[in-house]
């Protein structure tokens, strides 16, 4: 849908956060555990080449905006305070104007309509050191793709200020919910990242639960009623055609997730009483048990180089996680803290594994290291559950439930360092997001 005309230039090296007061070398935040003062940053409004694209320019304009103001990290200055307008994509910059503002990075841009194609450029300056901070860099795109050019606009930017990827240009698979709290209907739906373009893969005729979106984002897995019983679905986002995974005689499977290459399914099986962990080619197959224990074992999690897995048991007396080789044998537990963890899920950057912690009747989001140390608690509330990761692992996206009868769940995300809580917006109620890779 897009495509790439020009070569993004290498980052530069990393400084510590600096105010603009203090900054004397490259622009660059550096992002720590601590709290980050957002990078006051001038997004000057995008120009329109040629009378049609004026409503598009200001579109993409805001939404570049509400991007890097939404990740916590920047401040766009408002446009009312700047003192040299852009008015050609070529002119030279004046940065003692930009200076004057405080304005530490300045991004400018245009978009041209040739039919139904769209072209969005931009460049960002870093205004204290006078220079570009990379090269120039276009997208194209069709006409109902204007959304996706201003994301990966805004990924540009963020990746060439602070150093990692971005997560704009991603989408959320979600449960969307209607109806009373007690007997609600639920049906898979899929958004962006910032809940527009929402559309619909199944209807509400039955209940689904867990939905996990495969790395390429054309097929999603999710748990079905369908049958009476729990069972694992594999859905086509192309076609929204959809299929059994397994289906064992007297069986139950549930808690599905996709190994890093999308070939193979992981999840939980339930069979006499017993829970344990299994795992089969997407396109089909004998399953393969991967442990044997008396105790539940389920809600598991590939790393990301695929070699082993994070995972929940109550093998211990209690709900705890655990970590063994992907291809089964021995397990480590990894969480010691007081209460109870669940649903793990092992971050794209393979350093931390978020989670669902109950304790003393509140209910957590929180974070570890693979090892089980530094735990971080990011949020508390009636009902935190079901964190699921941004691509650059800087984010996490879960549902958070009101109590009472009136009660509903709704996303929420939140930043790894325990800022930036914020509701993600949906039509209605909402449950168990899963967040997409980067799309291409």
């Amino acid at each position: 849908m897009t495509r790439f005309l020009a070569a993004l230039a290498a980052c530069l090296a990393g400084l510590a956060p600096l105010t603009a007061a203090a900054q004397t070398g490259p622009l660059r935040i550096e992002i720590t555990e601590g709290v980050i003062e957002p990078l006051p940053i001038a997004i000057a409004p995008f120009l329109a080449e040629g009378g049609a694209a004026q409503a598009l320019a200001d579109d993409i304009t805001a939404v570049v905006r509400a991007d890097l103001e939404g990740s916590g990290l920047f401040r766009a200055i408002s446009p009312n305070a700047f003192i040299s307008p852009i008015t050609s994509f070529e002119s030279p910059v004046q940065y003692a104007d930009w200076k004057a503002i405080n304005a530490q990075g300045l991004v400018t841009g245009a978009v041209s309509v040739s039919g139904d194609r769209i072209t969005a450029k931009f460049r960002l300056f870093d205004v204290f050191s006078e220079a570009p901070l990379g090269e120039g860099l276009q997208f194209a795109g069709s006409g109902d793709a204007w959304r996706r050019l201003a994301h990966k606009i805004a990924d540009q930017v963020y990746a060439r200020i602070t150093g990692e990827g971005g997560y704009f240009d991603s989408r959320v698979v979600f449960v969307a919910e209607t109806g009373p709290k007690d007997a609600r209907q639920k049906r898979l739906a899929v958004m962006d990242y910032d809940g527009a373009n929402l559309s619909y893969l199944t209807d509400a005729s039955t209940l689904v639960l867990a939905p996990r979106i495969s790395r390429d984002g054309r097929q999603v897995l999710f748990t079905s009623y369908d049958s009476g019983f729990p069972r694992i679905n594999l859905l086509d986002t192309g076609t929204l055609r959809t299929r059994a995974l397994e289906n064992q005689p007297g069986s139950m499977t549930f808690s599905p997730r996709f190994s890093p290459d999308g070939g193979t399914v992981l999840f939980s099986l339930s069979q006499g009483g017993n829970t344990d962990l299994y795992r089969m080619p997407v396109s089909g197959g004998t399953p393969t048990r991967l442990t044997e224990a008396p105790s539940i074992e389920t809600a598991p999690s590939y790393s990301p180089d695929g070699r082993q897995i994070v995972f929940e048991s109550d093998r211990s007396g209690s709900q705890q996680l655990y970590i063994m080789p992907a291809a089964g044998g021995e397990a480590r537990r990894i969480s010691f803290g007081p209460g109870r963890y669940g649903s793990p899920v092992w971050s794209p950057r393979g350093d931390l594994v978020a989670f669902t912690k109950q304790n003393q009747g509140r209910f957590h989001i929180g974070v570890m290291r693979t090892d089980g140390s530094e735990e971080r608690l990011l949020t508390a509330s009636f009902l935190d559950e079901g964190p699921t990761w941004s691509p650059n692992g800087r984010v996490v996206m879960f549902t958070r439930e009101t109590a009472g009868a009136g009660g509903a769940p709704a996303l929420y995300s939140v930043d790894i360092t325990g800022r930036n809580l914020k509701r993600v917006p949906t039509p209605g109620a909402a449950s168990d997001p899963a967040w997409s890779p980067l799309l291409d």
